[in-house]
């Protein structure tokens, strides 16, 4: 049996009464089993962490795997120029290894910041390859391949008969979904309204049902989106989903930039999950989403990155800080304070991916999904009468993290990657987007 005794640290529980505690966590194989003072549990690894800081691993609700290789490929654009004249040529030129470096990549970087679940959307083809690199590193992720049967300014290499489509995402689903003890699940991607057929979200709807899975797809993140939406449905995005029977609570949408109130009713009266991404939502110039608004009617809203080119990090770090700070200009300086914030990194993750009693907080019987931060350093003192919490969304950084662990596997050690080879990824990494890069010009539309 595999057992981790953390001792001496400041635990932030983010429990019902979000306790702060000190003293010693004690994990059997993957779950918490006590939490205390001066446990003497026999352990085959003893962590002192005297001067520590313990936190639930951070749930990111929204990244792209698939695009980590093509970080700095796609500076300074809007959303579908964006799409269209960089990343859709790039996701077309993937093949099965460029897939599993760009994976490893943005994985390696998500361990190092403490994120120990992600909720991941791929490229169109060879997400087996991804899955196989979620599977070997250890994070934690409900991810899919992403699907788009529909649209003549996508690369032919990404349009997709609706059958085959659907079928490629049932057979990774068969394949892939609950594996390791479910640590990794399925979720179907449809990648927006734009580029999908309503007959293939409507079988997304009806397979989502059957094997009651989440559907994770992007909504109104960009006003242009929207009018292209309105012209081919005649109602906004939100509205057409919810027509269709897709807004319910298996619904993770990304972005949410653009709503009028009809559609944060239907948001919160369906029990659908939101996902912010506040750095990729500046980048891309989408626009500043109205959480506060979400979170007063008690709305379910989490935090995420986006892909690499459009945030050119994945650092929950930075996307708690832009959260909290956004919003102050327009709503005052109380809005969206850090244990709010905080909030919607950890517990909100786990409630919007359906896990809140598996992860998201560090209690008895959770999974231990853990990161050990060091917050002793010119940045984030003096600490003295500090909520902890403010220390880490206003101060911390990514490189405050010393140790992830996730479903009881310590993935990281004193910033030492146990399951990953950084050398080995960092320059297949580099191979890979040259290769990429030089398809590009093959590339047709």
């Amino acid at each position: 049996m595999r057992s981790i005794l953390i001792k001496n640290a400041e635990i932030i529980t983010m429990n019902e009464k979000e306790e702060i505690l000190k003293g010693d966590i004690y994990i059997e194989d993957d779950r918490i089993v006590e939490i205390g003072k001066n446990l003497s549990h026999f352990a085959s690894k003893v962590i002192d962490a005297t001067g520590r800081t313990v936190i639930p691993g951070f749930i990111q609700t929204h990244i792209h795997l698939c695009q980590t290789l093509f970080r700095g490929q796609a500076d300074d654009l809007e959303l579908m120029d964006w799409l269209k004249q960089k990343i859709w040529p790039l996701e077309a030129s993937h093949d099965e290894e460029s897939i599993y470096y760009s994976a490893m990549l943005g994985i390696g970087e998500l361990l190092q910041s403490g994120t120990t679940t992600v909720v991941d959307m791929e490229t169109v083809h060879h997400t087996d390859s991804a899955f196989k690199a979620i599977a070997e590193s250890g994070i934690r992720a409900l991810a899919g391949k992403v699907m788009m049967d529909k649209g003549d300014e996508v690369p032919v290499l990404l349009r997709e008969n609706t059958k085959e489509s659907i079928q490629k995402s049932v057979d990774l689903l068969e394949k892939w979904h609950y594996h390791d003890g479910g640590r990794i699940q399925y979720a179907f991607c449809p990648r927006f309204v734009v580029s999908c057929t309503e007959e293939l979200l409507i079988n997304v709807r009806d397979l989502s049902a059957k094997y009651h899975v989440r559907v994770h797809t992007h909504a109104s993140e960009n006003a242009n989106e929207i009018l292209i939406v309105e012209r081919e449905h005649g109602m906004r995005n939100v509205v057409y989903l919810d027509s269709i029977g897709l807004a319910n609570e298996r619904l993770i949408l990304a972005h949410c930039v653009w709503l009028n109130e009809e559609e944060k009713r239907i948001i919160k009266e369906r029990g659908v999950k939101v996902s912010h991404c506040p750095g990729s939502n500046l980048k891309l110039a989408s626009g500043i989403a109205e959480v506060p608004s979400l979170l007063d009617s008690h709305s379910y809203v989490s935090l995420g990155a986006d892909g690499a080119p459009c945030n050119n990090n994945l650092d929950m770090f930075n996307e708690m800080r832009l959260a909290a700070i956004i919003q102050k200009p327009a709503h005052g300086p109380t809005a969206m304070n850090a244990r709010t914030v905080f909030r919607m990194a950890t517990i909100g993750g786990a409630k919007a991916v359906g896990m809140e009693n598996e992860i998201g907080s560090i209690e008895l019987g959770k999974k231990a999904d853990l990161a050990i931060l060091n917050l002793n350093d010119f940045h984030i003192y003096p600490s003295f009468d500090i909520d902890p919490i403010s220390r880490i969304v206003y101060s911390a950084t990514r490189a405050d993290v010393e140790s992830t662990i996730v479903n009881g596997k310590i993935l990281m050690e004193n910033r030492r990657m146990n399951t990953i080879d950084k050398d080995i990824i960092l320059k297949e990494s580099n191979k890979s987007i040259k290769r990429l890069t030089k398809r590009l010009e093959s590339i047709m539309y």
